[in-house]
């Protein structure tokens, strides 16, 4: 670690809780890449895909007690 990111952690530590939280979300959303408006365009094409296939029946629906038994079971 370099003596500026110590440095930065330190004083980090001395921000109180509510100013670490608020840190911590500007400094992650600051790896998150841009939304890029093909992507936008892309996801809206599928959620309305999916939309279409569920109002016609086709698929199949599971509870949310399925869906975290699952998730504990692969991930425990």
């Amino acid at each position: 670690m370099s003596d500026l990111v110590a440095d930065l952690a330190a004083q980090g530590r001395s921000l109180t809780p509510e100013e670490r939280v608020r840190l911590l979300d500007l400094l992650l959303e600051s790896l998150q890449p841009g939304d890029a408006p093909a992507d936008d365009e892309a996801w809206a094409q599928e959620i309305a895909r999916r939309v279409s296939a569920h109002e016609r029946g086709e698929g199949e629906l599971h509870g949310m007690d399925e869906v975290l038994a699952e998730a504990r079971r692969l991930a425990p």
